[in-house]
């Protein structure tokens, strides 16, 4: 199945974060993006799991969306990276101002960056190519 459109997410690479610490940054923001764009559509109630332990949408009548395709093709995320705290929170100006639904962790700082609540990176909600692309079809791979 071909994927239609897919969730972006942009790490700080400047950080030099442990594998673990990155892995829980993005997994922090693929979630609250998800969530932000569920219950923007009205669509919390529409998450089903199928037998197989998969979750879909339950699409009803309603049109389909870039949220729907995502979760109907396999939940395509792609992982890229800036090098400064300025280009992510850049990004998710931008995001914002184009209305996509942008979730930016910023870590308290207790584990890592010396005790200092630092923003570590950032998710958009799942976007057709077109619509994702000239944002960050430009970022590296992470």
């Amino acid at each position: 199945m071909a994927y239609k459109s897919k969730q972006m997410i942009v790490m700080r690479r400047d950080l030099h974060m442990r594998k673990g610490k990155i892995a829980v940054q993005a997994s922090h923001a693929c979630v609250e993006a998800i969530l932000m764009a569920l219950a923007r559509e009205k669509r919390l109630d529409q998450v089903r799991v199928a037998h197989d332990n998969w979750v879909y949408l339950d699409e009803g009548a309603q049109e389909p969306t870039p949220l729907s395709a995502w979760f109907e093709a396999g939940v395509a995320k792609v992982c890229v990276y800036v090098d400064s705290e300025e280009e992510l929170l850049e990004l998710a100006a931008r995001a914002k101002e184009q209305g996509f639904v942008c979730a930016l962790v910023r870590d308290a700082g207790l584990t890592e960056f010396h005790g200092e609540p630092t923003f570590t990176c950032l998710a958009l909600e799942p976007l057709l190519p077109e619509q994702v692309d000239p944002l960050t079809g430009d970022l590296p791979l992470f």
